[in-house]
């Protein structure tokens, strides 16, 4: 909702969109941007007529973060619908206030009751962008049609590395036709063209209409930055004169830091992974599977080391802290790739995630078995993954008695995506730690990079129900449709 003042030209002009985050049981954090150097104010009410209303004076907009600003709010009242409007007030001059720009989220309860959220990934993957002949970004509208109290995305927030061109030739000869930007018409290579990405998503009406009515989460996966990558990597790649992964990497973050809702760490700035407590049934685990990573190799390695690094000693010694100090009913972890399927190099052996080889834990799979152990010998109850990553939606059983590896307890990981990009799959299981196909949404024989208008989009949700803890997880395409459902009891 955008409410207009004059139009006088000293006035800041809101860009983009505004959208909520990182949201606690006591407030959140709220994104905008505008177009000159001004102060962010929102103003929040449980009244959507704004009777009564509380006013947070928020960051500065200023040129070095291309106008972007974040106001954190705090002080509300758990279990709430909150409703906002941000204006950024001028800092030229003081008192020409931009139009208002309204939106809304929920914050975390602090008793038993309902709870839903949706979670996917990959958004304008593959060189499909916002093609409004086609409906654009259809699959935000039908999440949003759930309410869904809040959302994970869970990686390739943007294809920093897929150029969106005018138009795209497709299979059946016909033509996508992209809503096109200069800012994205080539790989990200400076800090400017990374958040022009995030700015492209938003001039999808369904995109804008999403962010300002459902909270969200974010973690990255490669795209944010470029396929597959690692730190320290050196591209040998064409496309880029910039060639240090390290320093793409670092504007990438920036980028994604400045320009979404996310929460910093006050110790530590760079950090994305993250926990969230939603509530006595739900505590969520953001993982980062890209910061602290070895490079990519066979990741065969038999003992651990320097070489083995996924999520990196100091992440994994958090993860395992905290799901042991955890209370909540659910410990959800939201990874940016699955853990027992196939992702390797194009037309390599190289190995991508931590999944390699059939056959007992090796390279990456080392951490995950001493999580899992730990898990195990903590008798942690009802944890379970949500991912993205391999632009198709599955549902994987890990089952002790029929893995290699067998010193765990049985766990689900729940797949889903893409939201907006080429659909892919089936990937190959690595059995180590026996994972079992009990749902996949896509066809065998699916032509691989299938548009987004075929239909095979995909997100997931999680339903926990209030009085007994029960968790419902479910499939939709992105027409809504069900496609699959199953129900967890808490142990």
């Amino acid at each position: 909702m955008v409410f207009s003042l004059s139009a006088d030209p000293q006035r800041p002009r809101l860009l983009t969109g505004i959208s909520a985050g990182d949201v606690s049981y006591d407030g959140a954090v709220i994104w905008g941007r505008t177009d000159r150097p001004a102060l962010m104010q929102v103003e929040v009410s449980a009244d959507e007529t704004f009777a009564t209303a509380t006013k947070f004076i928020g960051g500065t907009a200023l040129a070095p973060n291309d106008f972007n600003a974040k106001t954190l709010l705090n002080g509300l009242l758990p279990g709430r619908t909150w409703y906002y409007r941000v204006s950024f007030d001028s800092l030229e001059k003081p008192g020409a206030v931009s139009d208002i720009w309204q939106g809304q989220f929920k914050t975390a309860p602090m008793d038993k009751r309902d709870v839903r959220f949706c979670w996917s990934g990959d958004t304008a993957g593959q060189g499909f962008g916002i093609d409004t002949h086609r409906g654009g970004m259809q699959t935000y509208a039908a999440i949003l049609r759930q309410q869904p109290d809040f959302f994970v995305h869970c990686g390739d927030l943007i294809y920093a590395d897929n150029p969106i061109d005018a138009t795209k030739s497709l299979a059946d000869g016909s033509q996508w036709v992209n809503l096109q930007t200069e800012g994205v018409s080539k790989v990200a290579e400076t800090l400017q063209e990374f958040r022009e990405r995030y700015y492209y998503n938003y001039l999808d009406e369904h995109v804008s209409a999403f962010h300002r009515q459902v909270a969200t989460f974010q973690q990255w996966d490669d795209h944010e930055v470029r396929n597959n990558w690692y730190p320290g990597e050196i591209l040998d790649d064409k496309r880029y004169q910039q060639k240090s992964i390290s320093l793409l990497s670092e504007y990438a973050r920036r980028a994604m830091m400045e320009c979404n809702p996310i929460r910093l760490n006050g110790q530590d700035e760079r950090q994305i992974y993250r926990k969230i407590s939603y509530g006595p049934h739900l505590d969520l685990f953001m993982l980062d599977m890209r910061s602290y990573r070895a490079a990519n190799s066979l990741n065969r390695q038999t003992e651990e080391g320097p070489q083995t690094a996924f999520l990196g000693e100091k992440q994994l010694h958090w993860l395992k802290q905290n799901l042991s100090a955890s209370k909540a009913t659910w410990k959800i972890i939201a990874a940016d790739m699955p853990i027992g399927l196939k992702v390797t190099d194009w037309g390599t052996d190289i190995a991508e995630n931590m999944a390699n080889i059939d056959g007992p834990p090796l390279g990456r799979e080392l951490e995950m078995a001493g999580l899992l152990t730990h898990i195990r010998q903590g008798e942690i109850q009802n944890v379970h993954f949500i991912t993205a990553d391999v632009h198709y939606c599955a549902s994987h059983y890990y089952d002790p008695s029929k893995a290699q590896f067998k010193d765990f307890i049985p766990f689900w990981e729940f797949v889903s995506g893409p939201l907006h990009a080429g659909t892919f799959g089936p990937n190959p299981f690595d059995n180590t730690f026996g994972p079992q196909l009990v749902f996949k949404g896509i066809p065998e024989d699916l032509q691989p990079g299938a548009e987004p208008s075929q239909g095979y989009q995909f997100f997931g949700q999680m339903h926990i129900n209030g009085e007994d803890g029960k968790l419902t997880v479910s499939h939709f395409n992105r027409d809504g449709k069900l496609l699959w459902e199953t129900s967890l009891s808490p142990a």
